[in-house]
């Protein structure tokens, strides 16, 4: 279960990590011209905000585990990224837009935040 968990992890981590830092990086503008038309929606703040959030959840999905510091918040950074993705769905539902990325990220999510808990307790 635990190597399960590692790839999951890992994959989902290289995910959020990477399109944390392109929503941190680039400038609103650029990113809807790039087909993130949703961002338009939100100041400058609340996309860096959210791009933060996903690093420091991918991170989170990592370096607890890796470490053996405090690796119930493992689980905890899945969980809180599920809850992201749950309000990404929203907006693209909302925008009318295809969720499909964000539900498969979501329910991964949730896979690794119960395997989480079933590996650390």
């Amino acid at each position: 279960m635990i190597i399960t968990l590692w790839i999951l992890n890992g994959l989902l981590a290289l995910a959020f990590i990477a399109a944390g830092t392109m929503k941190i990086a680039r400038p609103r503008p650029t990113l809807v011209a790039s087909g993130m038309a949703w961002a338009d929606d939100f100041t400058d703040p609340t996309v860096k905000l959210i791009g933060a959030a996903e690093v420091i959840g991918g991170i989170g999905l990592i370096l607890p585990l890796l470490t053996g510091i405090a690796p119930i918040l493992t689980p905890i950074a899945a969980t809180a990224l599920a809850i992201v993705m749950i309000g990404a769905i929203a907006v693209h539902v909302r925008r009318k837009e295809s969720a499909t990325p964000s539900i498969v990220l979501a329910v991964l999510s949730a896979a690794s935040a119960v395997l989480g808990f079933l590996v650390v307790l």
